[in-house]
């Protein structure tokens, strides 16, 4: 079994930047992690990927802004969001794959004002 947990979250005003954390409990051996956002009334989309050996993928509209990282020895991830902008809004989840299943954290809600 494991948990996700989200942190960081929060309200910034355009332009600002937040750093999402999604620690992973439980001695499992996860691959490839993600962040995922959903905003009011739209599916949920993919923000970020990345893989045990750290190759990643990026939404069109968040490369160059947003940075995805992790640290496997600790099973954690990393969302860096730079130069935030009003329709980045959304509640952010972290995702994580194992041989067998995909986990899924609370969510993490983040609010950009214009």
């Amino acid at each position: 079994q494991v948990q996700l947990v989200e942190s960081g979250g929060g309200l910034v005003q355009a332009g600002g930047s937040l750093r999402l954390s999604c620690a992973a409990s439980g001695m499992v051996f996860i691959s490839t992690m993600g962040w995922y956002r959903q905003a009011p009334g739209k599916q949920r989309e993919m923000v970020a990927t990345i893989t045990r050996s750290s190759s990643t993928e990026y939404l069109d509209s968040v490369t160059g802004r947003f940075t995805i990282s992790r640290d496997n020895a600790r099973n954690t991830m990393y969302l860096q969001m730079n130069s935030l902008r009003p329709e980045d809004t959304a509640d952010y989840y972290c995702n994580a794959n194992t041989i067998d299943r995909i986990y899924w954290g609370q969510g993490t809600q983040v609010t950009v004002s214009s």
